[in-house]
């Protein structure tokens, strides 16, 4: 059974199902890249100058794979490195989104594609990018730094800990 739930991100009412699975979406789908880095259990956060809380990613470069861009959001965002797994994907549904057109910036249907990163190397924190700190937590209190989170996330940690 997939996970999903309709969410609001600003206007827009949008449908998210987890899509488990080392499957790459055709690249042009792919409208960004994620993940949840872990150090001896627990999970990175990075304070991002224009959204608060949350876990690192980003939209994938010219010439970047999807794990390179999650590896350089990580790196950029929270100063970490280290071994990277492919979960599977976010499936970004817009079709009840009345503010989508044609000419809307991502896909009517598109997909954000997720990676856990066991952590080997934290580096020195440099804030040289779009994060202002970061954070180590338990991955139960995640809800209380990060307002978004949803069933969906929740069952991402869930395929985490089945595959640990």
């Amino acid at each position: 059974m997939l996970t999903s739930t309709v969410v609001t991100w600003g206007k827009s009412r949008l449908t998210l199902t987890w899509r488990p699975g080392s499957e790459l979406p055709e690249r042009e789908l792919i409208t960004s890249v994620h993940g949840f880095c872990f150090k001896d259990g627990e999970l990175l956060l990075v304070n991002l100058n224009d959204r608060g809380w949350d876990f690192p990613g980003g939209h994938i470069e010219e010439g970047e794979t999807a794990e390179t861009c999650f590896r350089r959001e990580a790196f950029e965002e929270g100063y970490v490195s280290g071994n990277c797994t492919l979960l599977g994907s976010i499936v970004v549904d817009h079709s009840e989104n009345e503010q989508w057109n044609e000419s809307s910036r991502y896909p009517k249907v598109g997909y954000q594609v997720f990676y856990s990163m066991e952590i080997t190397d934290v580096h020195p924190f440099g804030g040289e990018y779009e994060s202002s700190e970061r954070r180590f937590i338990s991955p139960e209190k995640v809800s209380a730094y990060y307002p978004k989170w949803n069933a969906v996330y929740q069952e991402i940690i869930h395929e985490i800990e089945r595959k640990s």
